[in-house]
């Protein structure tokens, strides 16, 4: 395929909307605007009604359904020789369609399903679980407590970041184009692993605050401080890294900048992950230094590097979604479950924490 030669690298940088030319600020600056109109104005409320939406926030999710479909039917045209491509973008687009737009749709009270805390923060603020269904409440607990980490020593975070995640749906598809403009500095590593494991303590701290605030006698001082802690957390996290920044950016930081530097559930599934199955083996003295894998790293990690020193690796950031290996002319990347990496890399004397 012609986009995994060093012709393709080249037409990806030469376009002005995917290397950071003045049409990409255009576009940055457009979906900068509507990330801003949706959350601090009424203007889509009259366009949502005339769609027979029941109010922004349904437009919002149709205008990401159809993001994620686009964007995953150009992305296979492109990528589409790889089974493992056909079935990630499908899940992608299947879960979107279902869980992230028909259910909540149609079904009351309105529920998303595939989004667990601490990323769907609010999901386990006791109003929230007191508002739903037994069975409702019981599956946000057991999601967000056992089934996402469990899922993720068996398979990484990959399974939901990568496959279920609506966010990770929206970068896997729409932001395809500009994944080769994230930053693999060690500088960019750095602030990502201080920004996205503070991001997850201040989802613990504002949970607890919440909860105790609700389950406890508490005065009035408290109370107030827990109505602004659960204020400003959807105001800072929700609406400006989530959104304003996480998606607006794509054009100008790549498609995982919410995922790599601030989404708390990317940072805890990352850690289990860690500990889990999940590595990108390397195989031995055949990798010829192209570069490819680490240009198409959404996630920012110098694979190259790793594919170099020979080394097999398991990062808390990576996503597992496969196209440093897919790119690999020579197939010298496979992604792997195996219980023994750890034992694997400390024979090996190589690190086995590497965030």
């Amino acid at each position: 395929m012609h986009l995994q030669a060093q012709q393709g690298l080249m037409r990806t940088f030469r376009q002005p909307w995917r290397n950071r030319g003045a049409l990409g600020w255009a576009i940055s600056a457009v979906l900068i605007g509507f990330y801003c109109a949706l959350y601090w104005t009424n203007w889509l409320e009259p366009v949502a009604q005339s769609l027979g939406l029941r109010n922004k926030w349904f437009l919002y999710g149709m205008l990401y359904t159809v993001g994620v479909t686009v964007g995953g039917i150009i992305y296979l045209r492109k990528h589409g020789n790889s089974r493992y491509n056909v079935l990630r973008i499908g899940t992608n687009m299947s879960v979107q369609i279902a869980f992230g737009f028909a259910l909540p749709f149609f079904m009351q009270p309105e529920f998303y399903w595939s989004y667990f805390w601490p990323l769907k923060y609010d999901y386990f603020y006791p109003q929230t679980l007191q508002s739903l269904p037994t069975y409702m409440a019981v599956y946000t607990v057991v999601g967000s407590t056992v089934l996402a980490p469990l899922l993720a020593i068996f398979t990484g975070k990959r399974w939901y970041c990568s496959w279920v995640c609506g966010c990770g749906a929206l970068a896997n598809t729409f932001g395809d184009p500009w994944r080769h403009l994230t930053h693999t500095s060690t500088p960019a590593w750095k602030f990502e692993k201080v920004a996205v494991h503070t991001v997850l303590f201040i989802a613990f701290v504002a949970t607890a605050v919440i909860a105790a605030d609700q389950f406890m006698t508490t005065s009035q001082a408290f109370t107030a401080f827990a109505n602004q802690t659960k204020s400003w957390y959807g105001f800072v996290v929700g609406a400006i890294l989530a959104g304003v920044i996480g998606t607006g950016l794509y054009p100008l930081l790549g498609p995982r900048v919410w995922c790599r530097n601030f989404c708390p559930m990317a940072a805890m599934l990352g850690i289990v992950q860690k500990a889990g199955r999940f590595r990108i083996r390397v195989k031995k003295d055949m990798c010829i230094s192209c570069g490819n894998c680490t240009t198409y790293c959404e996630m920012g990690i110098d694979v190259r590097s790793y594919a170099q020193s020979n080394q097999s690796f398991t990062r808390a950031s990576c996503v597992g979604c496969g196209m440093c290996a897919h790119v690999c002319p020579r197939g010298v990347l496979k992604l792997e479950n195996h219980f023994e990496v750890q034992g694997d890399k400390a024979r090996a004397g190589q690190p086995t924490i590497d965030f």
